[in-house]
């Protein structure tokens, strides 16, 4: 048995023809017309040829890099004014380009649909081709099998027919599609690759209606909520809010829950000193109006799923409790007020504000606002804007600093205010004295309290476990199962356009000029592999016991005249 490879030459015919799905037309070198329909049959095959499509979708992942590095108006419209604010210069080039809201902008908006199209019209005519391919047979051996790159061939006693019933079981059972064509078996395998090829594309299609899907529906909002208040899945409910430009309120999941107690737990000692261990916010919710209350541990990346929307657990801080009483004496305000972290050890600023019902030492309506930083442990005076400084992040050492003003808060000019700063340069906004003429201030420990002066009331930080507060995001992507799906099937079907290779083999058998069977074997795949060859020579062994090899013929002796007899 003998066996060898060679290139193949370019005509093979049939055998050579569709061994992909690319349409006939692609492939053609021909002209495509002239004129205007010229010009647009042209410009078809470019937009739809996977040349320009793999350049599409290069070009989109180049433009999503903005939108991860620069910040965004549709995720937080502070971040993108204070950048606007600090880059002065090249702020207006990044609002032309559309960088600030990359994925609503025109050129990501263009390259999106382009890709889109450009994938269906690659798909659409490979998918036919494919399925006739499908359901076509085998095509029948060339001519000549010697031409093909995977080649072997032997001689056998047994008869033709017999060899090729035996092929065809073979290849059968290999399950290779296989069928008898004239003096040869013709087979073909691997149509998985092209199925791979079609579903990779298919998904991704799926991929892009699912992020459209989820850009036009999607709803996103947060809220910040303090240990014992509970949150309702209502619009006037969030503290941000933000959604698709198809989305309807009435959409919003009905469910409700409680934050009934936050556990965080801290590194005590070793060089991951104040390091976060454990956050779990303890909530007990209830689906609908009429709906059973359950209890959930929500914790980092394990959210809370109601209904499809979820509900992530982002940060927390503490709310210390204050007791703020006028002129008279009168309870005027009593509640936690959370603080926002400013450092890891939990140093926090905010501001309590008493808007109603309060009344100076002479009757008059006034307001209250107070700046408040708060310490959970600790660490003694230091520098910079908050004088007081935390060494741990637990309340171990609680310190709430007080500074105390009053006037026109200003929250009720129309204007939006940050409810978690108090704007002391205001005019309308005036410290109260201490005894030495500065700002009235003071560090306040558990159960102490600030005298307000000339009988202006007073404010108590009290005692008691300090609570903590949570912020969630609440978040409904209604194409999330969709782009999964996708995904899924993008790698499955890349696997199978990469790993498997599509090849057809043939078998021919006929009788030599002595009598005796002479069995070719030959394979051809869509490219050059080490594997075909391989393969061939299995199936060749596996087909040997059916059709053994025979001697080759001897060649007859040559007769020597002997020495000086006549010629």
């Amino acid at each position: 048995m003998s066996k060898t490879e060679s290139t193949p030459e370019p005509d093979l015919g049939a055998a050579g023809a569709q061994l992909s799905t690319a349409p006939t037309e692609e492939r053609s070198n021909g002209p495509v017309g002239i004129g205007v329909l010229g010009w647009i049959r042209w410009f078809w095959r470019q937009l739809t040829s996977m040349r320009v499509a793999l350049i599409l979708l290069f070009l989109l992942s180049l433009g999503a890099i903005p939108g991860s590095l620069i910040p965004q108006t549709s995720v937080d419209e502070m971040k993108v004014a204070d950048f606007q604010k600090r880059h002065d210069t090249i702020s207006p080039i990044y609002e032309k380009l559309g960088l600030f809201h990359v994925y609503s902008s025109v050129w990501f908006s263009a390259i999106y649909i382009l890709l889109f199209v450009s994938l269906i019209g690659c798909i659409v005519p490979r998918t036919w081709q494919f399925v006739g391919q499908l359901r076509g047979l085998p095509p029948t051996a060339p001519g000549r099998l010697t031409r093909l790159p995977a080649y072997t061939t032997w001689r056998t006693e047994a008869e033709p027919e017999q060899v090729r019933e035996a092929a065809l079981a073979m290849l059968k059972r290999r399950r290779f599609r296989s069928r008898i064509s004239g003096d040869a078996v013709a087979a073909e395998k691997g149509y998985l690759r092209e199925a791979g090829n079609l579903i990779f594309h298919v998904s991704l299609i799926v991929i892009l209606v699912a992020f459209a899907t989820g850009q036009l529906f999607k709803s996103e909002g947060g809220k910040l909520i303090v240990q014992g208040d509970g949150f309702s899945n209502t619009l006037t409910q969030y503290d941000d809010f933000k959604s698709g430009s198809l989305f309807d309120t009435g959409d919003l999941a009905p469910f409700s829950f409680t934050l009934d107690r936050f556990d965080a737990s801290y590194e005590r000692s070793g060089p991951e000193l104040g390091t976060a261990r454990e956050f779990k916010a303890h909530l007990t919710y209830s689906e609908g109006a009429d709906g059973k209350p359950q209890q959930k541990v929500v914790e980092v990346n394990k959210p809370l799923v109601v209904d499809g929307s979820k509900v992530y657990l982002l940060s927390h801080g503490y709310a210390p409790t204050v007791t703020v009483k006028d002129g008279q004496g009168k309870v005027v305000f009593q509640g936690s007020v959370p603080l926002l972290p400013m450092d890891n050890n939990l140093t926090s600023s905010g501001a309590i504000k008493v808007l109603d019902g309060y009344r100076d030492a002479k009757g008059n309506k006034d307001q209250l606002g107070f700046a408040a930083f708060f310490v959970p442990t600790f660490g003694g005076k230091g520098t910079g804007a908050t004088q007081m400084f935390s060494k741990f992040p637990a309340p171990d050492f609680p310190v709430l600093n007080i500074g105390a003003y009053h006037g026109d808060l200003g929250l009720d000019s129309g204007l939006p205010k940050n409810v978690y700063q108090l704007d002391t340069s205001s005019r309308s906004i005036k410290p109260f004295k201490d005894a030495q003429g500065n700002i009235l201030k003071k560090l306040l420990l558990p159960g102490e309290s600030l005298e307000l002066p000339d009988g202006a009331g007073s404010i108590t930080f009290d005692k008691g476990p300090i609570k903590q507060w949570a912020s969630f995001q609440i978040s409904h992507q209604p194409a999330n199962g969709l782009a999964l799906t996708g995904a899924i099937g993008a790698i499955a079907g890349l696997a199978g356009s990469l790993f498997i290779q599509r090849r057809r083999v043939w078998v021919r058998a006929v009788k030599g000029d002595d009598g005796v069977t002479v069995v070719e074997m030959a394979g051809l795949g869509r490219s050059e592999s080490a594997k075909l060859p391989e393969e061939l020579a299995d199936l060749a062994v596996t087909l040997i016991p059916q059709a053994p090899t025979a001697p080759d013929p001897q060649p007859e002796p040559s007769v020597v005249p002997a020495e000086g007899a006549e010629k």
